[in-house]
């Protein structure tokens, strides 16, 4: 792994992933994403991980496209300007796809700066936490290009509304923490010392409920996004409650747990 993300193990089946480049604020240079990508599939792969928090070091979480270099793209030889552009988007999209198709949910613990492709990153995340010194922009349409990548024009509207991301991403302008908590960009905005701590008390919350349990419901909700219609989304809801309910003994636990007062132990 880079020594651009690092990993660690702040807490029992927790899992820190932090861009390491604060001196770029963590720029999206493909020398880190790359990496990260690899990363976060590693730790997808790690059953002793149930959440994940990720966030930046230093002052930033992510800067998005670093105007100084953009790093190497890897097996690009012999390839056109066009062809190796369109191959560069798909490196960086993979990156957001990842983060979805990962089993553990993942909350954002958004330390500083979200701006263009990092506010996209942050939106690709589960659950956002933000620090009173975090702001978001899209900053696309700034820097005379669209504010439409990484699928942010997608993950936007359905987080706040579409006539605030419509302002948001045609405007450029930023959103501190204080509105981005308003608007429900973000769960909530804690002081920054407290930031992780506050990630980690969620993380901590989630890993009291079964495996499969929260598994699931992370695949319902990303799955709810995209239903075609209400009844048959609710087919695969029905299907993912009788699935957790018929082959575990978590509900069964839950109800003697309840009754013995005591935290239910679940062995799904």
């Amino acid at each position: 792994m880079s020594s651009f993300v690092l990993v660690e193990k702040p807490r029992p089946q927790i899992a820190l992933v932090t861009l390491n480049r604060p001196e770029r604020m963590n720029a999206m240079a493909f020398d880190v994403m790359i990496p990260l990508r690899e990363t976060l599939e590693s730790v997808a792969a790690d059953n002793d991980v149930r959440v994940v928090v990720l966030t930046g070091a230093g002052h930033g979480f992510c800067s998005g496209a670093d105007l100084q270099g953009a790093g190497r793209v890897p097996n690009i030889e012999g390839l056109t300007r066009t062809t190796v552009a369109r191959r560069s988007m798909d490196l960086l999209d993979n990156v957001m796809t990842t983060l979805r198709r990962m089993h553990q949910p993942v909350i954002a613990a958004i330390n500083g700066a979200a701006i263009g492709g990092g506010f996209c990153l942050s939106m690709a995340t589960d659950i956002r936490i933000a620090s009173e010194q975090a702001y978001f922009r899209a900053a696309g349409i700034n820097n005379g290009l669209t504010s439409a990548e990484l699928g942010i024009s997608y993950l936007l509207p359905r987080a706040i509304g579409a006539s605030r991301a419509f302002e948001i991403m045609l405007s450029g302008r930023d959103i501190d923490a204080a509105e981005a908590e308003r608007i429900g960009l973000v769960s909530r905005t804690v002081a920054a010392d407290k930031l992780l701590d506050t990630c980690y008390e969620l993380a901590e919350r989630i890993i009291g409920y079964s495996r499969v349990g929260t598994e699931l419901t992370k695949r319902m909700l990303w799955s709810g996004m995209e239903a075609g219609s209400l009844e048959s989304h609710m087919q695969h809801e029905g299907t993912a409650q009788l699935y957790v309910r018929l082959t575990t003994e978590n509900f069964d636990e839950a109800i003697r747990a309840r009754r013995d007062r005591r935290t239910p132990i679940y062995e799904d």
